[in-house]
């Protein structure tokens, strides 16, 4: 991200321990390998259990055992809930989850937009796509065999030819739930229209890695987003109009501020991060 990356390439020595406090996947395949972001199955989930203080075991008796997503078997539902748990923590002791949760209560039209950035801390092989998916311009066609190559040249001998396909057929299909790619076979590259609750949750994450000011609209979540930094700072504004974060532009200053969303001891392990990083 900037000067301190934490998508889509390794994240920085400094910044790793907090992170993944924080709830980020810094390791692994992750559920692309077999699934995709699964939106409307947390759609669904978070439309049954409608209470932002649930806990992991209540999203586990909703899915297994009260069968709320409608899966055949016990074991598949099993299967989806670990899925589910892997891609979005769905614990809100997760900082990435309860403040996903947060915005996804209050910004109907961005719940793609959350989830895929949400699901893009969580999963490393996400993580790493943005960059095949965001560096393809709008309105060219996306090959799935070139982002096998693009997955396989970063990570060398990690996965099988077959793995690779599937891999690479769950991830296009990922990013057009999100809105990044359209069509059913033959992917092109499309614009998302981002939201003030997804700008505040993108500039939220790049908060946490340890940016401020300008460097928040030029890191990688911002970039998901697809919008200028015009764009950006007019539904950070909107953002901050609705109470959802702090935001300050005075000419080329910028001040965002949280609060409510970090606790202070999220806040205490910040500090640290910045101190150590500097």
């Amino acid at each position: 991200m900037l000067n301190k990356q934490v998508m889509p390439g390794t994240i920085t020595d400094p910044h790793k321990t907090v992170l993944a406090r924080m709830g980020f996947r810094l390791h692994g395949g992750g559920v692309h390998t077999a699934r995709t972001i699964m939106l409307q199955d947390l759609k669904a989930l978070l439309s049954y259990i409608d209470n932002p203080e649930a806990g992991k075991p209540d999203y586990r008796q909703a899915v297994v055992n009260d069968n709320c997503l409608g899966k055949r078997s016990g074991k598949t539902r099993t299967i989806t809930f670990n899925h589910l748990s892997s891609l979005y923590g769905l614990d809100p002791g997760i900082f990435i989850f309860r403040n996903m949760l947060h915005f996804w209560k209050r910004d109907n039209e961005g719940r793609a937009l959350l989830a895929i950035l949400c699901a893009c801390c969580r999963d490393p092989l996400l993580r790493l796509s943005s960059t095949f998916i965001l560096k393809t311009p709008p309105g060219n066609t996306l090959k799935r065999e070139d982002l096998e190559e693009f997955i396989d040249s970063h990570r060398q001998d990690c996965f099988s030819r077959a793995t690779l396909k599937s891999a690479a057929q769950n991830l296009a299909s990922s990013w057009t739930k999100s809105g990044h790619l359209r069509g059913k076979y033959n992917k092109v590259r499309t614009s998302v229209q981002a939201t003030p609750g997804s700008i505040a949750y993108a500039l939220l994450l790049g908060h946490i890695s340890g940016l401020r000011g300008q460097s928040l609209f030029a890191c990688d979540f911002f970039n998901i987003l697809d919008c200028s930094v015009e764009q950006g700072l007019e539904l950070a504004r909107e953002s901050s109009r609705r109470g959802w974060m702090v935001f300050k532009n005075i000419g080329e200053v910028i001040e965002v501020q949280f609060p409510g969303l970090i606790t202070p001891t999220e806040t205490e392990r910040l500090n640290e991060q910045n101190q150590t990083a500097y």
